[in-house]
């Protein structure tokens, strides 16, 4: 990148107005659920540090404090993940209008369990890569090292939500749909492609092997 920046989080919501944006979150555990999220587009941020013609990536880290997150302290109880752990994007993806900053939800800043204080919402991907607690983002010439290593036949680099590219423990052809009432208002639907943005997000993949490059 061409210009650098550090900000806190007083200067990102200052900086740049925040909007509201309803989001359909598709799980990669075959569940759903439709989120009002508060942010901004990544783009706007990514273009104050003026990307050089060598990004190809967008790599951002999580937030290391095990006093506060004890799986970080056991890798058995934390998954298996090496932390700080790593979520990457494509520059394109990164840059896509739908790509979102996000510093709220529900009309209120993010409790700590939805990822506080800045996560990232991809509403066309797998819930995975939406990254909670970031406290770094980089631009990169390589693919960076995320998570997808742990399980490379379970999680793909891409995540995109495909009803046609099953996880290898179940059906990704459908849904659990979480409403309004919660765990008591829960019914089953057919899971969409892209989760239901081909008609944004598509052209970002054409050519592309939809299951090879899961």
């Amino acid at each position: 990148m061409a210009k650098p920046l550090t900000l806190d989080h007083d200067d990102l919501t200052k900086r740049f107005p925040l909007e509201e944006r309803i989001y359909r979150m598709r799980c990669v555990e075959a569940w759903s659920m439709v989120v009002p999220w508060v942010g901004f587009p990544l783009h706007k941020l990514l273009a104050l540090v003026e990307p050089t013609s060598s990004a190809r990536y967008v790599a951002f880290k999580t937030l290391y404090a095990p006093d506060q997150m004890p799986g970080q302290k056991d890798r058995f109880i934390g998954g298996g993940l090496a932390y700080p752990y790593v979520e990457g994007l494509r520059l394109d993806e990164a840059m896509h209008p739908l790509t979102l900053l996000t510093v709220g939800v529900y009309g209120k800043a993010l409790p700590p369990q939805n990822g506080a204080p800045v996560r990232l919402t991809v509403p066309w991907k797998y819930g995975f890569k939406g990254i909670k607690s970031i406290v770094s983002i980089e631009l990169t010439r390589e693919r960076p090292p995320t998570t997808e290593p742990a399980a490379p036949d379970e999680y793909g680099f891409f995540a995109n939500v495909n009803p046609h590219v099953d996880h290898p423990r179940w059906s990704q052809a459908s849904e659990r749909f979480i409403g309004a009432g919660g765990v008591l208002d829960v019914k089953r639907q057919p899971t969409l492609l892209f989760n239901g943005y081909a008609d944004e997000v598509a052209s970002l993949y054409r050519g592309m092997n939809l299951r090879e490059n899961f």
